[in-house]
Order: structure tokens, then C-alpha cells, then sequence
């Protein structure tokens, strides 16, 4: 490892650029590679605005669907088990999909396949109220989860590679822009439904709307295959001298705590949205307050997003925010066990701050690594990784708490996912990158 801490706002260890050797043809020295150009200005703007839709876009097809889930189950004739297979679907496609990002980045840039995800989830949207049955809408909600996996993977990929200098500042900005997405889509829909005077289709349906804005300020980025690469450019390697071996991610210990800490997380994340209102108000807490105490836990995420990447990125180890953010949600779920409804608002808050975990992993994802295709690699094996060890715990909730017949064991279990989040997240907060374990 080198004696400085590897971040986003150092490009390239100093001892390395020290040590590169110099190119050689013969016995004359060769020209050195031009540098990245930095993005123009108004390149910049568009990444910005393009970032902020596209992030605004990567949930209201998960969360305008579960505030509507009854009339849709009625509308549909979907059973009870078909319904529960539904809300399990979105993060068994980010693990799918998600692992397919790299090479398609690789080929077509990863602005394009940005762009690709902002019109297949449009395309899903604006399909699936349409769908006259079951299987139809669950092809067309896969279609518009395809194109969320592979933007969740590319989005840490396009900042390093327009803001390499900033990380830390456009990480917050995107993971504001999902917490508000997030909270916005599970408030409005009900109300919009209601307001235009339509069914579950028109409550489904608006958001394709969103959608279809996302893709506006990725097209003239179509062509951007790496002119503004955030990675240090390699030098030309000297006549007979063997190409770098490719990165073996499964060997960094770092990768696997980063997606064992993106798992638990998310684990906690879809847990809270899925029976968080119901725990309230089986301890006596009004339907109407319960939904609004779920809206304050995502409401959290809108300001402290945009400052957890921030702090992250001027610490040299981010196991001490980990830390103190597992302790919220440790505290928040020992709340909900003791006194559920008498400290209500405190454990929302709580739950709130400790779901913040989610743009940490995303800071840290870019940190570990030096190379913009260190970052894909890295952001594809986290988040699939990840995304696949949060699929059984919102269904293991579901089972405990018919089989005990309270919230008593199903809440210890969440308490308890704290403590391994809490030690992954020491593991993936400490300051090397995969290129140095691999």
C-alpha cells in the first residue's frame, strides 16, 4: 500500500507516479500520453442534471407500486403468495442485472448505459398499467428493474469519471436525489391517484412521466466512451513488457465487506419500508400516523445524504461512521421493542439516520478502488452481491412473525443484523483499495 490514503481526490498514488518508468522506443524516450481532459463546462452541467433525474428515478417504480399493492392485488386477482413474490422481485433483479453493468459499460460507456436504464424504466412504467394480467406486469416491472440495476451499478462509475475531484459533494447530490425520489413516490401516489380521479393504472402510470426526463440529458453523452476518464492514464508500456493482469475482485477481502455491508444495509432499508407502519400500528398508532412516521424514516435520507459522502470522503477510514450509524438503528429497534408507540417519533428518526448507510457504501465504493474500471468492477460486485443477501430478510420477518405471533422475535432479528453491519463495515471502511489486495 502506498503511505498516503487512497481517495477519490488522489488519482493516482504519488509513489507511483514517481516510479512509473519512462516510455522508451529504442533509445529514444517516447511522447508521455496526454492527460484526461477535464469536462467542459457545459458537459458538467448535464452530467449534473442527468445524475439528479436519473436518481430521482430509481425508486418510485419499487415504491408507487407498494403504495397501491392492494388495489393492484384486486385489480389483478393476485394471490397472497404471488403478491409476497412481488415484493421480493426488485432486489433479486438488482443482483441479476446488476452483474451485467461492467461489460456493458465497457462496450458502449457507462453514460450510454445509463441512458439505456433511464429508458427501459420508462418503457416498464409506462407498459405495466396496461398489463391485463399478472404475468404481463410482472415482465414489465422486470423490464423497468433492469434498468435500475444497471444504473445503481454505473452511478458511482459516472461520477469518478466526469467529478473525480468532487466524489464526495456528487454522491450526496444523487444519494439526495433517491431518498427524495424514494419518500416522494411512496407520499404522492395515493393523493395523485385520488386527485385525477383514476385508478391503480393512473396512480402507476405517472411516473413514467418522471422517467421519460431522465433520458433527455444522457444523449448527447451517448458518444462519451472516456474522454473524461477520472482513472489515471496508464503509460504506454515498453516494447516486450507483459499487459497488467486483470483485476480478481472475489480475492479483495475489501470487495466482500463492501458487499456484506451494502447486503445488511439494504436487508435493514427493506425491512423498514415493509413493515415498519405495520409494527406501529399493531402497538396502537393510528394507520394515518404510522404511514407518516415512515415517511419522516425516508424523509431522513434527503439531507443527510448529501452530507455522509461528504464527511466520508475527508476521513481516511469510514468504519467510525459505519459504527455510529449501526448504534442508531441498534438504539431505533431496541426502541420498538420496549416502547413502540410512546417513543414513536424518536425511533423513526433513529431508523431514519441509521438507513443513511446506503450513500456510505455508495462513498466507499468509490474510494476502494484507484481505476474507473476498478470502480466498475468493484460496484457491480458489491451491490449484486449485496442485493442478493437482502432478499431473505423481509420474507424471514414476514415468517417469524406469523409463527410467534408478535413482533418481539421479528425485531430482535433486526437489532441483531446491526451488530454484523457494524463489523463489515470497519472491514470496508479502512483505508487500501482492491487493486492493492487483488
Amino acid at each position: 500500500m502506498p503511505d498516503e490514503p487512497q481517495t477519490l481526490e488522489t488519482a493516482a498514488p504519488a509513489a507511483d507516479r514517481a516510479s512509473s518508468p519512462a516510455t522508451t522506443v529504442g533509445d529514444s524516450p517516447a511522447p508521455a500520453p496526454p492527460a484526461p481532459a477535464p469536462p467542459g463546462v457545459w458537459i458538467a452541467r448535464l452530467v449534473v442534471v442527468g445524475l439528479v433525474l436519473a436518481a430521482l428515478n430509481l425508486r418510485p417504480a419499487i415504491t408507487s407500486l407498494g403504495a397501491l399493492l392492494e388495489e393492484v392485488r384486486d385489480g389483478l386477482h393476485m394471490s397472497g403468495s404471488v403478491a409476497g413474490v412481488l415484493t421480493s422481485v426488485p432486489p433479486l433483479c438488482f443482483a441479476i442485472f446488476g452483474i451485467t453493468a461492467p461489460r456493458l459499460a465497457r462496450r458502449f460507456g457507462p453514460a450510454a448505459v445509463v441512458c439505456a436504464g433511464m429508458a427501459a424504466i420508462f418503457a416498464g412504467l409506462a407498459v405495466r398499467p396496461f398489463a391485463s394480467g399478472t404475468v404481463g406486469f410482472l415482465a414489465a416491472s422486470a423490464l423497468a428493474l433492469m434498468g435500475i440495476a444497471v444504473s445503481n451499478v454505473l452511478m458511482p462509475v459516472i461520477v469518478k469519471r466526469y467529478f473525480p475531484d468532487r466524489v464526495g459533494t456528487m454522491t450526496g447530490l444523487y444519494s439526495m436525489a433517491l431518498a427524495l425520489g424514494t419518500s416522494l413516490a411512496a407520499a404522492a401516489t395515493v393523493p395523485m391517484t385520488e386527485a385525477l380521479g383514476g385508478g391503480w393504472r393512473t396512480g402507476l402510470g405517472l411516473w413514467a412521466v418522471l422517467a421519460a426526463f431522465a433520458v433527455l440529458p444522457f444523449v448527447p453523452l451517448l458518444r462519451d466512451r472516456g474522454t473524461h476518464s477520472a482513472a489515471p492514464t496508464p503509460a504506454v508500456p515498453a516494447q516486450g513488457a507483459a499487459p497488467a493482469p486483470p483485476l480478481r475482485i472475489t480475492r479483495s477481502r475489501t470487495a466482500w465487506a463492501l458487499g456484506a455491508f451494502f447486503g445488511l444495509q439494504a436487508t435493514g432499508a427493506y425491512i423498514t419500508m415493509g413493515w415498519m407502519p405495520q409494527i406501529f400500528r399493531d402497538a396502537g398508532v393510528p394507520a394515518g400516523t404510522a404511514g407518516v412516521l415512515l415517511a419522516v424514516t425516508m424523509v431522513m435520507g434527503v439531507p443527510l445524504a448529501f452530507v455522509i459522502p461528504r464527511l466520508a470522503t475527508r476521513l481516511k477510514n469510514q468504519g467510525p461512521i459505519a459504527v455510529a450509524l449501526a448504534l442508531c438503528g441498534l438504539t431505533g429497534y431496541t426502541g420498538l421493542y420496549l416502547a413502540p408507540a410512546a417513543g414513536a417519533w424518536a425511533w423513526a428518526l433513529l431508523l431514519g439516520v441509521s438507513n443513511c448507510a446506503f450513500p456510505l457504501a455508495l462513498t466507499m465504493i468509490g474510494m476502494r478502488s484507484r481505476t474507473g474500471a476498478g470502480v466498475v468492477r468493484l460496484s457491480a460486485f458489491a451491490q449484486s452481491v449485496g442485493y442478493l443477501i437482502s432478499i431473505p430478510g423481509p420474507l424471514l420477518v414476514g415468517v417469524l412473525y406469523q409463527h410467534s405471533g408478535g413482533w418481539g422475535l421479528p425485531i430482535a432479528l433486526m437489532a441483531g443484523l446491526m451488530l454484523p453491519q457494524m463489523a463489515v463495515g470497519v472491514l470496508a471502511g479502512r483505508d487500501r483499495t482492491v487493486e492493492d489486495e487483488c
